[in-house]
């Protein structure tokens, strides 16, 4: 068994996303709606769109104070929508995985400056020309490898502590299936010296394979957590439906339409833990002993700020009721 962890809810910033300017309200409205935890969202601050250098590091360094004033901790530095739309990491060509690892490396600037250590998301689509073809689609996830661990040499004196990649629920954006995400995480931490760990983030709304054939246990977002729970830092929370990804609140009105279960999140992940050393991940990966699950609710454009301010709040308290303030040891 695992050491015993301690969990603790968050909220992503993707609520801030094109509403709130200026980081003085980024982390007061977070404390307001009743989270000390914060995931920082790539879409509130661009390294590549968000004004200049000294911009960014002016808004990154104003964002840890005002997390410092509101006594918010600032868990993560996430993606938001921007860096799923690109052929990246994993391209035929290496000039546009060059570009997408610059974009890594610069947010990594970002995230230490405002006090966090672990860098996550998804930074890369196959395109279907490669999924058509068995042999190209291997060589893609191979240089998806090949990229990642270079990442993860390259920044270990950045300051980082680890990076994180999503596992997502269409063949195009890797891993998507419980085999790619074991052959994933083994492949890209096997024998790395020194370099940063590379852990898989999962998402309880990411099963919806099916529209592509998918089924079984890929469908059931319990049996991620039982097999990978235990390696993650991070753990996104949404309320959904089985065959989507809605990213809904956790409200009276939408846990009544949605299928998601704290309880059950909670108690598969005491099951990763508990038989942890018998996982493939074990031998490349120690058990997490901190882990973040972060309320990734991303409301619509049209949603009222009021709205949505009410949705976040309503959220946290329910959250609450399974994890205190503080967190929860398993």
């Amino acid at each position: 068994m695992s050491e015993t962890p301690l969990v603790e809810i968050a909220i992503n910033g993707a609520f801030i996303t094109r509403r709130w300017e200026q980081p003085e309200n980024w982390m007061r409205l977070t404390r307001e709606c009743g989270y000390t935890v914060h995931s920082f969202c790539g879409d509130v601050l661009d390294p590549f769109f968000s004004g200049d250098l000294s911009f960014q590091k002016e808004q990154a360094a104003a964002t840890r104070e005002a997390a410092r004033k509101y006594g918010v901790t600032i868990c993560d530095f996430y993606t938001g929508m921007a860096t799923h739309r690109f052929h990246g990491l994993s391209h035929s060509d290496p000039r546009p995985r060059k570009k997408m690892a610059e974009w890594i490396e610069a947010s990594a600037q970002l995230a230490v400056e405002m006090g966090t250590t672990l860098l996550g998301g998804h930074w890369d689509a196959f395109s279907c020309e490669t999924l058509q073809n068995p042999q190209a689609t291997k060589e893609a996830m191979l240089r998806l490898v090949g990229t990642f661990r270079e990442l993860a040499d390259s920044l270990k004196n950045s300051g980082l502590t680890g990076i994180m990649q999503e596992q997502m629920y269409i063949p195009s954006e890797k891993p998507w299936t419980l085999e790619e995400c074991e052959w994933f995480a083994v492949e890209v931490n096997k024998n790395r010296g020194d370099a940063l760990p590379v852990t898989v983030t999962l998402d309880v709304g990411h099963q919806a394979g099916e529209h592509y054939g998918l089924t079984g246990k890929d469908l059931d977002y319990t049996e991620w957590i039982r097999q990978y729970g235990a390696a993650a830092e991070v753990i996104h929370l949404q309320q959904t439906t089985p065959d989507a990804s809605h990213h809904w609140p956790f409200t009276q009105q939408y846990n009544q339409r949605g299928h998601v279960s704290i309880e059950k999140t909670l108690e598969a992940l005491r099951e990763s833990h508990k038989n942890y050393a018998s996982s493939a991940l074990a031998a490349v990966l120690p058990a997490a002993k901190k882990q973040w699950l972060v309320a990734e609710i991303i409301p619509g454009s049209t949603k009222t700020e009021e709205v949505l301010l009410q949705e976040l709040t309503e959220s946290a308290r329910y959250l609450r009721q399974y994890i205190p303030e503080g967190g929860l040891r398993l």
